[in-house]
Formats: structure tokens, sequence, C-alpha cells
């Protein structure tokens, strides 16, 4: 019998460093466990808890980083704790030694960080510390600037569960039709010859043969990554997935976009741009289709395998295949939701809001500090650009008769460009932050 595979002793990153706010505690979801990130004022890296303050189980995450001691405070109660979970401080406590005496019982539960090619890493198992500091973070070799590599990063929430997101992500045969416009065309789409190398338990390596050369690698449980090579001048893309396991019917997937060539570009694009137009369109494309899929084989589950429900006659599929066969022999086809206390609720019907399925506002937007900023000046811009046509017709209004052709004409044509500003502003480029429909057969 094969050993099972332990979820909870291996590292996850749960958000690029960039998108987390130091200035106040941000709730997080890793295999069920509710957590909460915070940075002590004293730090100049993050910790993370178990969400629940020891006295009565509320959320730290409600919490805030107090100005004078730079701890962690809880709301409910006003209970402190420092960067080693101790608690500090009880307000209620009648006598100090209450505090000092019992540190062990009122401590949080923290769990081993780390920070790494700009991503905040998390072991959420909190007893296994020792063997988290002798085990290797699974990083990319294209995330290293010494290299000669640059990259951008990207986050977002997923309504379908790990093992979906791993299957899909493993899928490059889907590209040119899920992303037809996007990603690929499907008038180019082609087979695609892929070759095992080699498929352990810590392992999953496979090698694209087709015109581009290209490298899959699953190191499990999290890193998906490509490496796409562009001749023989040592040029090199790459997309870095990390598939993060949430919850039942939830994941997450952190990504990274690396390549070490025309560098420059990589300045000029704005990174919310980039995500707007790109990243999220791209996920959008498989949301709809995905969780109908999820759906179906969990029923189809009940009384086959997927080696039934599923018909992969094509070299196409075999990073999928091989995938299935590793989840099957290492996890028993399952994620350890019970032992976190959650049940597998199988949803019989599936959400027909896509304002909620497709919804970038909860799903990217709230969590990405350079979409939440940009979103933050747009709607500025929008005020300030509805204030401006107002006054320039007013003063336009106001001119006398000698000046209205010459300064009242030019103010009026300002104001107008102005609103035509505030138009695009408001009509096509705010809803890109909260919500574009994805309907395949209008692309």
């Amino acid at each position: 019998m094969q050993p099972e595979f332990n979820f909870f002793q291996h590292w996850y990153p749960v958000s690029p460093v960039e998108d987390i706010d130091p200035q106040r505690p941000t709730p997080i979801t890793l295999l069920g466990l509710r957590l909460v990130i915070w940075k002590p004022k004293s730090s100049e890296t993050y910790r993370v808890f178990l969400d629940q303050c020891p006295h009565r189980l509320a959320p730290l995450s409600e919490g805030r980083v107090d100005d004078k001691t730079g701890n962690l405070m809880c709301s409910y109660h006003g209970w402190q704790f420092d960067a080693q979970g101790v608690c500090t401080h009880i307000p209620q406590a009648e006598n100090p030694e209450i505090v000092t005496k019992n540190q062990d019982s009122f401590c949080v539960t923290t769990l081993p960080v780390r920070q790494a090619n700009d991503l905040l890493w998390v072991w959420p198992d909190a007893k296994s510390a020792e063997l988290a500091d002798q085990t290797p973070l699974p990083l990319s070799p294209q995330i290293d600037a010494s290299k000669g590599f640059v990259w951008s990063s990207f986050v977002r929430d997923l309504a379908y569960d790990w093992q979906t997101l791993v299957e899909n992500v493993a899928d490059p045969s889907h590209v040119p039709f899920s992303h037809h416009g996007v990603q690929g065309r499907r008038e180019q789409a082609k087979p695609i010859p892929i070759d095992i190398v080699q498929s352990t338990a810590d392992l999953i390596e496979v090698n694209v043969s087709r015109n581009l050369k290209s490298t899959i690698i699953f190191e499990p449980p999290c890193r998906l990554e490509y490496a796409i090579s562009f001749g023989d001048a040592g040029k090199q893309v790459g997309l870095i997935t990390y598939c993060i396991p949430v919850s039942p019917g939830k994941s997450r997937i952190v990504a990274q976009f690396s390549r070490n060539f025309a560098k420059e570009l990589h300045r000029f694009t704005p990174r919310w741009w980039d995500h707007i137009n790109n990243r999220n369109p791209v996920l959008d494309g498989d949301m709809v289709l995905l969780l109908q899929q999820e759906q179906i084989l969990q029923q189809r589950q009940a009384t086959e395998s997927w080696k039934t429900a599923y018909q992969m006659p094509t070299s196409a599929d075999r990073l999928v295949i091989e995938f299935r066969r590793w989840f099957d022999r290492y996890c028993q086809g399952k994620l350890p939701w019970q032992e976190v206390g959650l049940n597998i609720a199988e949803s019989s019907t599936i959400n027909p809001d896509r304002t909620v399925v497709l919804d970038r506002y909860k799903q990217h937007t709230q969590h990405c500090s350079s979409c939440r900023n940009a979103l933050k000046n747009i709607e500025r811009s929008q005020i300030i650009l509805l204030a401006y046509f107002a006054i320039t017709v007013a003063a336009a209004a106001i001119l006398p008769d000698s000046l209205r052709l010459k300064l009242g004409l030019p103010l009026v044509i300002s104001g107008v460009l102005g609103l035509a500003a505030y138009a695009w502003l408001k009509f096509w480029l705010t809803p890109k932050f909260y919500f574009v429909d994805y309907v395949h057969s209008e692309r």
C-alpha cells in the first residue's frame, strides 16, 4: 500500500507579498483552516496565526495592529498577542499575573511562515515546525533575477475544487478553445504530443513535443509550472502556478509569469491592466466550463471512476491522466477535509447567477493591491471629470455674449471631452474590475 500524502506538511504560497496590506490583518483560508496574516510593527516579515482568539474564539482577522504596542489586538475584548502568538495584555485582568502565569494556555496557534520569490509561504501544520524548517520551498528556477528573468504575479479565488484546478492547468490542449482570442485561436489547434519523463510521489515531469520546446512539472501539492523555450538563443517564458486547496468546492490560484527577454516591456505595462485584460479573462473562460464539469464528475463518481467517466484517447491528455493516477495512488482520490471537520456537500445545482460565478471583485480585485488602487483612482477620476464638466458648462453659461464664442465654446468642448472620458471610465473600464460576462458562443 502506498504511503498517504500529507497535504498539511507542505509549503503553500497564499499570496503575493505586494498584495498584502501591512496595516491591517488579512483573513485567508488554506485546507479548510481559517488563518489571519498580519505584520508586527517591529518586524520586516508577516506572521500567520489561526484566525481565532483563545478567549472566546472571535476572528483575529477582524482585529487591528495596536498603534502603541505593535501587537495584534482582538476587536472583541482587546486581548493582544505578539509576533510569537504570546498573549501580552488582557484589559479585563484584575491582576497582571493572570497573563504571565497562563501564557501557554492563552497563546494563539502560530504557523511557520517564509517570504521568498515575492510570495508569502505558509506551512499549515503547527505541530511540525521543525520539519518545515528542513523542507525546501517549491520555488521555480524561472523566478530568478540573477538569471535575467523578470516576472509579474496574480492571485484569484476560484469556485471549484483544487483537483479541478490542477487538472485544468495541466491540460495545454484546451487553451486555443477555452481562451480563443485571449490566448491562442481555435483554428490554430494542433495535436499535442506529451511524453512522461518521470512520475513519482513527489514529482511528475513531462515534455511537450511541438514547435516550441516545453516542459511541464507538477510538484505536489501545489506547484505546476510550464517552461517554454524559443529557439537556440536561450529565450524562455514561464507560467508558474501554485494551486491552493481552500475548502470543498473552493481553490485559489497564485500565478507568476516570467520571461528572460523583452524585459523593458515588463515596466511599461501596468500590472492592473494586464490583470483586467489578460489574466482575468483566461480564468473567466475556464470558470463557466469547469463548474459543470466538476459537478457532473462528482455525480458520476458515485457509481464509476473517472477512468470511465472521462474519455481521453489522445496524447494531449497524458498529464491529466498521470495527475489523476497520482491523486488516486497517494491521496485515495480525496482531500483531507474531514481532518479539519469539514464535510463535502455535493451541490445538486450550479449557481445560474453569472455575476456571482464570475465576480472579479470578490475573487480578485479586493485581493490585488494594484487593481484595488487602480480602481480607487479611476473612481476618483470619474468624480473629478463629472465635476469638471459641470463647472465648464456653468462657466460658459454665465460668460457675457461677447466672450461666449471665444471662451465659452472651448470650455464646452473641453467639458464634453471630459464627459466622454468619464463615460469611458464608468461604462468600459470600471466594470472590468467587477464583472465581465464570458459567453463562448459569442467569441
